[in-house]
């Protein structure tokens, strides 16, 4: 039968009120989670692997690298066909597109959690363990590198955002669309990704920043982060790739001190393109020397960045792996 690897990290999904606190917490381990998930033993044998017990908000880098490495060491196993990463839906997106970038396996894995505790009504934790335990099992996803689902929905990692708070279909492939459902007990793939980025990094290089630009928002915060020893920035310009002069004027400075700079938008769909030549445009921010991030978002945006220069990459090489 079918062996899955289940890595349990915290999260939503492992929540229970805590009167002490008066909010949710951090409470269910993986042993727990699996005993509230029947029907798992019908799909495939999944071992259970304990990471810890946090909210994906208090993730960073290298704790999101010692996962993949967990993640990684189950998938090399010949006795595992695939792995699902139980965690939080903060920042899931983000988690999920890194594992995706640092794995190299073509066994499937998929990231999930829920969007209810299993203090609320309407707890979906379950059936999205359950689906995600699916789809790691299902030869159909081989090759198609790290998958986020939840809602009956498989989405990619380098697409899928969190376009809501608190809905159950919260997670969204805002730009081509989700890959596939979970219909019942079949996984139906309706499209396959093209490409899969990949880069061997064993840390991350920390500063990068993250800036979103603002009306008025001038240069002053660019300045200020590469004085502190900034490694990498990424702006999420207004449209197509647009700012205010200065703040162009600034990330050139950057790039001069050879601080490399990606440039994206703050639109939730598209990509920047080279058309505007006023200054500030994304034309000229191309001039510039600015890496184009593609349809990569931000968040996404910046681990790619931290990742790839984690690994050595020069300029060339983060070229390479921003390109659609």
């Amino acid at each position: 039968m079918t062996r899955v690897a289940v890595v349990f990290t915290g999260g939503t999904i492992s929540m229970r009120f805590d009167p002490v606190s008066g909010g949710l917490v951090p409470a269910l381990d993986g042993a727990a989670l699996l005993a509230r998930t029947p029907g798992l033993e019908r799909i495939a044998e999944v071992e259970a692997i304990d990471w810890g017990l946090i909210p994906a908000s208090h993730l960073g880098f290298a704790q999101l690298l010692e996962i993949a490495g967990m993640v990684g060491a189950a998938l090399e196993r010949p006795d595992i066909d695939g792995a699902v990463l139980v965690q939080g839906t903060d920042n899931i997106e983000e988690t999920a597109f890194a594992l995706d970038l640092v794995l190299d396996s073509p066994k499937p894995v998929a990231v999930t959690g829920a969007m209810r505790s299993p203090a609320d009504d309407g707890y979906d934790g379950p059936g999205n363990l359950r689906d995600a335990v699916r789809c790691a099992a299902s030869a159909e996803l081989r090759g198609q590198g790290v998958v986020v689902v939840l809602a009956a929905t498989l989405h990619g990692a380098d697409d899928v955002t969190k376009t809501h708070t608190d809905a159950y279909a919260a997670f969204q492939s805002l730009n081509l669309g989700p890959l596939g459902v979970i219909d019942g007990e079949r996984v139906v793939v309706a499209r396959r990704r093209s490409r899969r980025r990949h880069v061997a990094a064993e840390r991350a290089a920390e500063p990068v920043h993250l800036f979103t630009a603002v009306l008025g928002m001038d240069g002053a915060l660019i300045r200020h982060a590469v004085a502190t020893g900034t490694r990498g920035l990424v702006i999420e310009a207004t449209g197509g790739g647009n700012t205010q002069p200065d703040l162009l004027e600034a990330a050139a400075e950057a790039m001069a001190r050879g601080v490399p700079v990606v440039l994206t938008t703050r639109c939730p769909a598209g990509r920047v393109r080279p058309r505007y030549a006023f200054p500030g445009g994304d034309a000229t921010w191309v001039r510039a020397g600015a890496i184009m991030a593609g349809f990569l978002g931000g968040p996404k945006a910046r681990i790619a960045l931290a990742l790839g220069l984690g690994a050595g990459l020069d300029d060339a090489g983060l070229r390479e792996l921003f390109a659609d």
